[in-house]
């Protein structure tokens, strides 16, 4: 436990009242209608919704679960969301485009635009509860378990204290202040994380503990650690951290923030925005940052954290007062903000108060919109008042907020529940990367994915099947779990496609009409039409996906090497920080060069 000086609690009073003021200011707008409340009318700028998705990101239990990451794996077990580069910068160049084509309020009016009858009625009602309350509470109760560590490691606050402090402001602004409300504070909330994360960093490694970089790099705990690429002579680990995330995971699980074909609050942001070119500069905006700028101060204080913890019985001898219960690597990153000066340690603890508030706002924000417009305004009360919508959407901001916190109460670490999301949804992606672009798809194909996945991962967690299968002693590695997932959903969604009908022609022309997607997947249902004397192919758009394609490639290799290079100049490796600086320079000159023509096929 730590004491806070005046100067502390004036870092986080303030920041507080500004937080409250916003969402007091926005409220009456937001007040309006649904559309102000859920996507600010369409109207957002993409620097605002950029930075916007960032500060979502950049939540309590993100530098918990990189800190976890490091201590158990090293740097490179960070290849377990990094690999999700590649679906960002695919939704980038290829799927922002197609959803604010699509005019669609949530994501889940999808599944009625693409699909037709009682089958996608189904599968938009059960994914508005599945998505919006069970999947969401989880995201936000782990999120919201972050936020109970810290509070008992700095402030020896009981976890029902950090949950009643930390969530009372964050859902009276989120109920009140809407996507508006959201995005603005997201603005303010962003520039105080960083600066805080940033400044704790260059602290922490400059502590006599750690006794700065060079003394860091070369700790006995430390220097197996900092491989950004794991041991190739690892097979283990090399199929673990970088072959599966490279070759399986990015497009085969559905992960919030990082969904295959965008989705969730990404492609609410993308719905919010002015046009289908700000919906790309966000989306590429929020990539840059989030990837190739962000982890460093976190990988950082975890590789010190090693020096001064070195396990995880060095932090509870610090601090015996945590619950067993809540012990964890991930508890480390907390431990270590212990040990900042005055001031900077308020700003720090606002810092983390702020990516805490961004994170749940976000999820807030974005499951009541499923809860409005997905259940209650399909299933419940199709003629619901604008005025009525709002106030549903209020009450069940506040309802989901109780509810993730009276799990987090129940949860251990972070890891486990990225690990549990990530397996959850596995064999799911590749449908919400396809359904874009092969007509074939049906509802079916996404309600059979939806469950197979999820009773599969429900098989393979029971201990005695888990134990046989996947165990120290078991009939396959530990790492073959997950690529079982994928290929039992996969085959099995594939049949069900394959025996059951398609998608009605109405239904298949309408969608294309509307979004314009393109490719030879569609050319059975073109040609259709055009036999029917219906022209559906606007002529004036041009097919973006081999462009697009080609422009996630060269984004991927600039947004790594800005983030290996950043590695290396921080190693003091300057020969290869050097060159991975200028292949950055090169494709980021290529990316910048193609951009116009690019533009001009996507648009």
């Amino acid at each position: 436990m730590i004491e806070l000086s005046t100067l502390d609690y004036g870092f986080i009073i303030s920041f507080f009242l500004i937080i409250l003021f916003i969402g007091i200011y926005v409220s009456k707008k937001s007040g309006k209608n649904a559309s102000e409340y859920f996507l600010s009318g369409r109207t957002m700028p993409w620097w605002l919704l950029g930075v916007s998705m960032v500060a979502t990101t950049f939540s309590t239990d993100t530098p918990n679960l990189v800190t976890d990451i490091v201590r158990t794996n090293g740097v490179s077990g960070n290849w377990v969301w990094w690999a999700f580069l590649i679906t960002g910068l695919l939704t980038v160049f290829v799927y922002a485009k197609l959803w604010r084509k699509s005019k669609v309020n949530t994501d889940l009016a999808f599944y009625e635009l693409r699909y037709g009858g009682k089958p996608a009625r189904f599968l938009r009602k059960f994914r508005a509860v599945y998505l919006g309350i069970i999947f969401n509470v989880i995201t936000m109760s782990g999120v919201t378990l972050a936020a109970i560590k810290i509070g008992s490691i700095m402030l020896g606050l009981e976890p029902w204290q950090t949950v009643v402090s930390a969530g009372l402001i964050t859902v009276t602004f989120s109920a009140l202040g809407g996507f508006k409300g959201v995005v603005y504070t997201d603005f303010i909330l962003f520039f105080v994380a960083m600066v805080g994360a940033i400044g704790a960093a260059y602290y922490l490694v400059n502590i006599p503990e750690v006794g700065g970089i060079e003394s860091l790099l070369t700790n006995e705990h430390v220097v197996d650690k900092l491989a950004i690429l794991p041991d190739f002579s690892n097979t283990e680990a090399l199929i673990t951290l970088l072959i599966i995330p490279l070759a399986v995971q990015w497009w085969s699980s559905w992960y919030p923030g990082a969904e295959p074909g965008g989705g969730g609050y990404i492609a609410q942001r993308m719905l919010a925005a002015k046009d289908e070119n700000h919906a790309i500069g966000a989306t590429f905006f929020f990539n840059i940052m989030h990837y190739a700028l962000r982890p460093w101060p976190w990988i950082l204080v975890a590789l010190a954290s090693l020096v001064v913890f070195p396990d995880i019985a060095s932090i509870h001898a610090a601090f015996p007062n945590v619950d067993e219960g809540k012990l964890g690597h991930d508890l480390a990153y907390s431990a270590m903000l212990t040990k900042l000066p005055s001031g900077l340690l308020g700003l720090v603890l606002t810092s983390l108060v702020a990516a805490y508030m961004s994170t749940i706002s976000t999820q807030l924000n974005w499951g009541s919109s499923y809860i409005v417009y997905d259940f209650y305004k399909q299933q419940i009360n199709p003629n619901a008042s604008e005025k009525r919508l709002v106030a549903v959407g209020r009450v069940s901001t506040i309802v989901l907020m109780v509810l993730s916190a009276v799990l987090a109460l129940l949860l251990q670490n972070a890891m486990q529940i990225f690990n549990y999301l990530l397996v959850f949804g596995a064999g799911t992606g590749l449908i919400f990367i396809l359904r874009w672009f092969w007509w074939r798809i049906n509802a079916w194909s996404e309600i059979t994915a939806m469950f197979t996945s999820g009773i599969v991962s429900l098989l393979f967690a029971i201990a005695p099947v888990k134990a046989y299968l996947f165990g120290v002693d078991g009939v396959f590695p530990a790492w073959a779990e997950y690529v079982f997932v994928v290929a039992i959903t996969t085959v099995v969604w594939i049949m069900a496609t394959l025996l059951t009908q398609p998608e009605s022609k109405d239904v298949l022309q309408r969608f294309y009409k509307r979004t314009q997607p393109g490719g030879p997947g569609w050319n059975k249902v073109v040609m259709e039409a055009r036999q029917q004397g219906v022209e559906v192919v606007d002529t004036g758009a041009g097919w973006s996906v081999p462009s697009g394609i080609l422009a996630m490639l060269i984004g991927c290799v600039l947004i790594y090497s800005i983030m290996f290079a950043t590695g290396y100049w921080i190693y003091g490796k300057t020969t290869v920080a050097i060159i991975l600086t200028g292949v950055a320079v090169i494709f980021g000159f290529l990316l910048y060069k193609m951009w116009h023509r690019i533009k001009a096929i996507i648009l």
